[in-house]
Formats: structure tokens, sequence, C-alpha cells
């Protein structure tokens, strides 16, 4: 069984085909600029990478243009489209709508119009992408994997928000988180490396890259996320500010004469690492200048550190107790730095990193970079998203 895995964007579409019977991936690309002059779709297969500079004036075109690649005598990995069995499209946003992955219905389609402004620069995108692979693969089953959904396990007094109760019965109110797939894959993932069951295990999963989440996984389930209604709470991240007093936006915004919608733009894209360091929002460059002696780069990396490293203690009093932590994404599984700013100081919990295995450069599987006297495991686990999609597409079918 093949299955095809969307991501879209609101002017890219990110894809990949992977084959079941294995779980490889078969092929992968990007069709980037979409809808914006310069548009091009960069294919992946067979060893080989094909980049096609054509113009893509709309997602209907460039899915017809991955299509095409897919199926292309040379380039392409299958003979034709009907040996896609199916298409799994990633969502952002769910709302209470959807709680767990949904086949594509003309309902359901209704339902992701009306909850599209929760995610304004990704829902719409989601919609179009799904519209685009229907117009290409009519008859073919589509899922939506949300990237809430391994959220919907979460208790009520750790979901809901001290708002009046009426706003959340309105409009649903309430913490969704994000990075859901990452979170399920890499702490199942942590489960099968440690020979255990989820069920017995207290995992904390950090995802940490330009946006970052941790997930406290209790038993196999999400009990508490630090996103929240949007990707903007929780820790500081690369362009957003994570928790701050709502009082000092107001307060901002106030003086610099700005409205809400302007606000959110400023806390969303101009706060964060960036706007601490005036460097950048990339690790990297943080990581280099902070070494070169920039104090406002190693300032920003100080209160990064310190964030997770508050929501680490957090939920483990929330589980009472940690067997794991785990380290994802860009920033996680890249920045030693990081791993070790998070995880030092932490004897009360029994954790302790070995900083030799901590400093070895990446080298694409799991780590464990467990100190000799730790009483709780610490692994490096790269996520795999697609894959969670792909695997939660093919049980609907």
């Amino acid at each position: 069984m093949k299955i095809l895995v969307i991501n879209s964007g609101s002017s890219s579409l990110k894809y990949q085909l992977i084959d079941m019977d294995t779980e490889s991936v078969v092929a992968k690309g990007n069709c980037e600029r979409i809808g914006i002059e310069g548009s091009k779709l960069t294919h992946k297969a067979k060893g080989k990478e094909v980049v096609i500079e054509k113009p893509m004036p709309d997602h209907n075109v460039a899915v017809q243009l991955v299509l095409k690649e897919l199926t292309d005598k040379e380039a392409g990995v299958i003979s034709s489209m009907k040996e896609i069995d199916a298409v799994g499209h990633r969502v952002v946003a769910s709302g209470e709508a959807f709680k767990k992955p949904t086949l594509v219905t003309d309902e359901a389609m209704v339902l992701m119009e009306e909850i599209k402004d929760l995610a304004p620069l990704h829902n719409p995108a989601a919609i179009v992408g799904v519209k685009a692979c229907q117009a290409a693969m009519p008859g073919t089953p589509m899922v939506l994997v949300f990237d809430t959904g391994f959220h919907f396990t979460m208790p009520d007094y750790a979901y809901m928000y001290a708002v009046d109760y009426a706003h959340y019965e309105k409009y649903k109110i309430r913490r969704y988180g994000a990075h859901g797939t990452s979170h399920k894959f890499v702490s199942q993932e942590a489960a099968k490396y440690l020979g255990k069951k989820p069920e017995e295990l207290k995992i904390i999963t950090c995802h940490l890259g330009n946006g970052s989440s941790i997930t406290a996984v209790n038993g196999g389930k999400c009990v508490d996320t630090s996103m929240g209604f949007t990707p903007l709470a929780g820790v500081p991240m690369g362009t957003r500010s994570g928790d701050i007093d709502y009082a000092a936006a107001e307060y901002i915004a106030r003086k610099e004469g700005m409205d809400v919608s302007e606000m959110l733009t400023y806390l969303n894209k101009k706060c964060g690492m960036l706007g601490v360091s005036g460097v950048s929002s990339d690790f990297r460059d943080l990581t280099a200048a902070a070494a070169a002696g920039n104090d406002r780069a190693r300032l920003a990396l100080d209160m990064f550190n310190y964030a997770c490293k508050k929501y680490v203690g957090a939920y483990a009093a929330a589980m009472n107790g940690v067997d794991c932590i785990v380290f994802t994404a860009g920033v996680g599984e890249n920045t030693p730095g990081v791993r070790k700013g998070i995880c030092e100081n932490m004897q009360y919990l029994g954790l302790e990193i070995d900083e030799e295995k901590n400093n070895e450069k990446n080298n694409g599987a799991i780590r464990d970079i467990t100190g000799k006297n730790s009483k709780v495991k610490v692994l490096i686990i790269p996520t795999n998203e697609e894959l969670v999609i792909a695997r939660e597409t093919m049980e609907l079918l």
C-alpha cells in the first residue's frame, strides 16, 4: 500500500509518497512559491533530485505537477495514480470539531471551513490542498490528520483557561497544543527503544525548533502540553514570545499605537529569540554569536533553556515523576548547548546527561545521552511526522 502525505502551506506544498509495507519513503518533494513569481518543484526519488522551475499560479497546478513527477518515466516511482491508495493531509488546528483523524467527506469539509480562522496561515491552505487533490484524484480516499489530535486526552483541568466559562462554550477557548504527531511518534519510539510498553512510562517530549513545544506523556497519552489555543503560548521560540503577561502586551500596543492584529503579528513574528537577541531566530546563529561574546544572544539562549527547564520540572510534578526525557526536531536534535542548558542542575530529579555523548554529531539515529548515574533516561529521537500521518491514514481505510 502506498500513501501520499500532503502538507499544504499558504504558498508551498510538501509531499512524501510512503510504501506502508516497509514504511519507507519512495519519493518526496516540495513545491515552493505557489502563486508567487519564481515558483519551483524540488522532487527527490531513486537517489536523484529534480528541480522544475515552472509557474504554479495555485495549488491545483502544484498538485498536477507533483503527480506528473511521481508518474514520470524517468523521475517517477509509480506507473499511474491508481497506485496511490490514499492521501493523508496534515491539518494544524482542529478546534473541538475533530478529535481524531477523519475521512474527507462533504460534511468534514464544511466543518473545516468553519474552523479555518483558528489557524489562518495554515488551515485555509490545507483546505485548498485537499480540494486540489480531490480534483486530480477523484475517488481516492483522503484523510485529515490534525496536529492537535494527540492532545485531546488532556484532562479538563489541564486544557481549560480560567476565563468566563460562557466563552469556552461559545468559542471553544481552551488549550489545543500543536506538534501532536511529533510528540506521539517520539514518545512511542522511546518506549520501543527502552523495551517497554507506552502504558508503563512517564515521558516528557521536547519538540524544539523554530516553533517549540513540550508535552507530558503519561501511559502513552498526553496529559499536558505547553502550546495553547494557538502555537503562540509556551516557551519563547524563534520569533514567538511564548508566555507573556497580557497586560504587558496591551501596554506596548498602547504606547506603539498598535491594534490587536498588529500586536499578534508582533508577538508571533518579531519577538522570541529574534527580539531578545537582535541577531537571528536561528539557534545556530545565536550559538555562534554567544560564543563570540554577544551578550544578548547569550541572554536569549539562557531564557529559552530556563523556560524549557521550568516546563520539564512542572510536568515531572504533574505526572508524579518522569522516566524519560526526549529531545527532537531541528534544535532538539542538533544543539548540544540547549540540551545541556535544560538538563543541568536537575539533580533533584536524578537527571544527568553524558556530556561527551551529548556533544556527538547527529547521525540521524536514536541517541542515548543518559549520564552514568542518571535515574532518568535522556534520548535524542529524530521525529517523523509524515510517517504518523501515513499510519493514521491507513488505519481509517
